[in-house]
């Protein structure tokens, strides 16, 4: 496992067959580098909530973070309800748990200009 400096300038590498999911400790560690994202019950999803300003600027963020997600081979679940509420949801479906691919996605998103509600 790579150190947790500058999550956001890592790329994500593939996990099938290969890497296990992260144990509790070391997701906890990595947790603490993404700010304003909240871990499942389970351990296996991080998430965040977002309140836009208005629909074009939730369909922005959904545009924005999909050209992060094709970047990094790596994508998030996307809800968008109430036309400018979204929940992010990050999981790494192959192992059926986090991985630091997830945590890379999430810092890279946290850089993402965002027009939230005010």
């Amino acid at each position: 496992m790579c150190s947790l400096e500058n999550l956001s300038s890592k790329r994500c590498q593939p996990c099938e067959g290969v890497t296990k999911p992260l144990t509790h400790d070391q997701a906890m560690k990595y947790f603490n580098e993404i700010r304003e994202w909240q871990i499942s019950d389970d351990g296996k999803i991080i998430f965040r909530n977002f309140v836009m300003k208005n629909f074009s600027a939730a369909i922005g963020l959904i545009k924005n973070i999909a050209t992060v997600a094709e970047s990094e081979n790596h994508h998030p679940d996307i809800h968008l309800t109430g036309y400018r509420k979204l929940r992010i949801e990050l999981t790494t479906h192959a192992i059926d748990g986090l991985s630091e691919n997830d945590f890379i996605v999430a810092s890279k998103i946290n850089a993402l200009p965002m027009e939230l509600k005010k």
